[in-house]
């Protein structure tokens, strides 16, 4: 896989499609909003706002309480799900659109959903506490409450609360984030990625030692997962660096007392050993700006963007 990195700065609580202009023309299109006009773009892309007021207000930026945050497109509807409203909107999508024509409520009344996916018929939502799955009526763009199942309860909750899931292969993968800065966890589905059936049983720890894995993906050639993780803070400006890391089965990735390319933490662990005690972690594949957030992150190997950027990761940040 090329290491080579396409960081795109994206307003990920306004949902922005990126699309190309015309290469010909030698044309670079002029933003259209305000709220846009901070974003460079390389030449020949342009950008717009797909949706907006999704969070209860005319811009929707990250934060402690969020709006918009995950997006799934599926059957030509963009599903988002916005934890501050507890729920899950459904956006009916049609190629070549630069407007949401509507928005529809697919479910409510969630405790800070976030993940979203779909599998075998059936739409998985992680919310803060627990994870659900559902399928949708006769209109894609509304769920049938009627087949609501919860597969995993009482998931530990405070501290970073966002919860993403994917299924994959047959495997459902949830990351939890920390419950602090800092700390050693006293529940070990924290700062890790588990791995349990599709309909949420004989989970266990797939990944640990990640702070904040708030994004996730699979390679789609090679099936490889990746993930994004942010740091903790209060280290300074520069340390420690937000990461990007090869998921593997049963790795430690560091996280409280580890970071970036096995970097001993000593302001948070004041121990002496013998040898090295983050000798035997698994580094990070990449090393971000400190407190940067990478969070969501996708492969790209479409037609629409020039040659050069497929096989790339695409990474957003917090903003």
């Amino acid at each position: 896989m090329s290491r080579k990195i396409v960081w795109v700065l994206v307003v990920l609580l306004v949902i922005a499609a990126i699309t190309v202009a015309s290469t010909l023309l030698g044309l670079r299109p002029s933003v259209k909003s305000d709220t846009l006009n901070y974003i460079n773009l390389p030449q020949g892309f342009g950008i717009d706002i797909y949706a907006d007021n999704l969070g209860g207000s005319a811009v929707s930026y990250p934060g402690a309480n969020p709006g918009p945050r995950m997006m799934l497109l599926k059957d030509d509807v963009l599903y988002v799900s916005i934890p501050n409203q507890g729920k899950v909107v459904a956006l009916p999508y049609r190629s070549g659109d630069k407007k949401a024509d509507k928005v529809t409520t697919f479910i409510d009344g969630l405790n800070n959903p976030h993940g979203i996916d779909f599998y075998n018929g059936w739409f998985y939502v992680a919310e803060e506490n627990r994870v659900i799955r559902v399928k949708s009526g006769n209109n894609n763009s509304v769920a049938d409450r009627s087949t609501l199942e919860v597969l995993i309860d009482n998931l530990p909750t405070g501290g970073h609360f966002t919860r993403t899931i994917k299924v994959h292969n047959g495997s459902l993968y949830l990351s939890i984030g920390s419950s602090c800065n800092v700390c050693y966890e006293q529940d070990e589905r924290r700062a890790a990625i588990s791995i349990c059936t599709p309909e949420g049983k004989e989970c266990r720890i797939f990944a640990k030692g990640l702070r904040n894995a708030v994004g996730f993906v699979f390679h789609p050639v090679t099936g490889k997962m990746y993930a994004t993780d942010n740091g903790r803070d209060n280290l300074g400006e520069d340390v420690p660096p937000d990461e990007i890391n090869l998921i593997e089965d049963g790795k430690n990735y560091g996280w409280p007392i580890c970071y970036g390319k096995n970097i001993h933490d000593t302001d948070f662990d004041k121990n002496v050993y013998v040898r090295d005690p983050c000798m035997d972690m698994t580094p990070s594949l990449i090393d971000l700006q400190a407190h940067s957030a990478p969070l969501g992150l996708a492969f790209y190997y479409g037609n629409s963007f020039p040659q050069e950027y497929r096989g790339n990761l695409f990474v957003a940040y917090h903003g």
